[in-house]
């Protein structure tokens, strides 16, 4: 299981997502993907108190900690990979977060439109 070319969606080489909390299908920072993450965990997203409330609405519980697999449970602000299909899901009820393009893998356009992603998008430079 290796992660498919590390580029984002911009064309450029994957800037890392968040350290602290330790994210990605492959819990190395990075929204790396590959064939077995058939979730696409590829958006970069900063985290809002309405998007975890609509996380655990619809049944992905992402704020609540779970010691026996190492999560502390994330809170408002933090840096996480989501699902694409979950980010375009809470875009379309209107509650997405944040999204870091320079850190969100490219194969999330394969679920995600990138006016969308950019509609979402932090002001970044670069």
């Amino acid at each position: 299981m290796t992660p498919d070319p590390s580029l984002n969606v911009l064309g450029e080489t994957l800037a890392p997502c968040s350290i602290d909390p330790l994210t990605g299908f492959f819990r190395n920072g990075a929204c790396d993907t590959c064939a077995e993450d058939s979730g696409s965990h590829t958006v970069c997203a900063i985290v809002t108190a309405e998007f975890l409330a609509f996380s655990k609405y619809v049944g992905n519980d992402l704020s609540t900690p779970r010691p026996e697999f190492g999560f502390a449970g994330l809170e408002p602000g933090d840096r996480w990979c989501l699902c694409a299909s979950r980010f375009l899901q809470a875009h379309e009820e209107g509650c997405a977060p944040r999204v870091h393009l320079a850190a969100t893998h490219q194969r999330a356009l394969d679920v995600v439109p990138m006016d969308v992603l950019r509609e979402n998008a932090l002001n970044e430079l670069g």
